[in-house]
């Protein structure tokens, strides 16, 4: 296998990023490093009463990141271990540009600068897609109390934010996969076949054939 220090898996709520990180690490021996969305005490009530609460759920959620990442900055920390996370660190930034009102985003962008490590980006993004109906499928069916209050006007921008952040970095290598007929969960060969395309992927722009 390719030596990937850093690989993310990114997508829209529901399109199954923790699923694949926790598999992928498994499969590759790599570490794991996961977002802790239930840390965040203020995340279901954004989702339930929306602006008032976007600030305080986009700060907590940075400095968690500012944790998580301060920790694998440490001198040696990629040298033993590559890392699967199903998040990357510049997500923050980009929900906080469409959650946040333009003198919350003002603030938020003063602390960004002034608290946010500087830290190389992943080696690969592994961007998860769907639809938006098939992503309100699966956020009804795991059945998250705090998540039934999305509306898939919010889930539909989210989505649509990716593609525009992914076309302003053309430099940062991306795997694209269509989850409608990926499902590594249920079919052990959809996984391989991941694995497969990892150890051939040549970039910068790739789907899962």
């Amino acid at each position: 296998m390719r030596p990937w220090r850093h690989i993310a898996i990114e997508g829209p709520i529901g399109a199954g990023k923790t699923s694949l990180a926790r598999l992928l690490a498994e499969r590759l021996g790599t570490g794991l490093l996961l977002e802790r969305p239930e840390d965040n005490p203020f995340l279901a009530r954004y989702y339930a009463e929306g602006a008032r609460h976007a600030l305080p759920t986009q700060l907590t959620f940075l400095f968690q990141r500012i944790e998580q990442y301060r920790a694998l900055a440490q001198p040696g920390m990629f040298d033993a271990r590559s890392i699967v996370s199903d998040f990357m660190f510049d997500k923050d930034a980009l929900f906080a540009e469409l959650t946040l009102a333009d003198d919350e985003l003002r603030l938020y962008g003063q602390i960004h600068t002034e608290m946010v490590p500087r830290l190389p980006a992943p080696d690969l993004v592994i961007w998860l897609q769907a639809d938006t109906d098939a992503l309100m499928r699966r956020i009804a069916q795991r059945g998250l109390a705090m998540e039934q209050h999305i509306a898939p006007t919010y889930v539909q921008r989210l989505a649509e934010a990716y593609g525009a952040y992914f076309e302003r970095r053309p430099e940062l290598p991306v795997l694209a996969i269509d989850t409608e007929g990926f499902h590594p969960l249920a079919r052990t060969a959809d996984l391989e076949r991941l694995v497969a395309q990892l150890q051939g992927f040549v970039g910068p722009r790739e789907a899962l054939t």
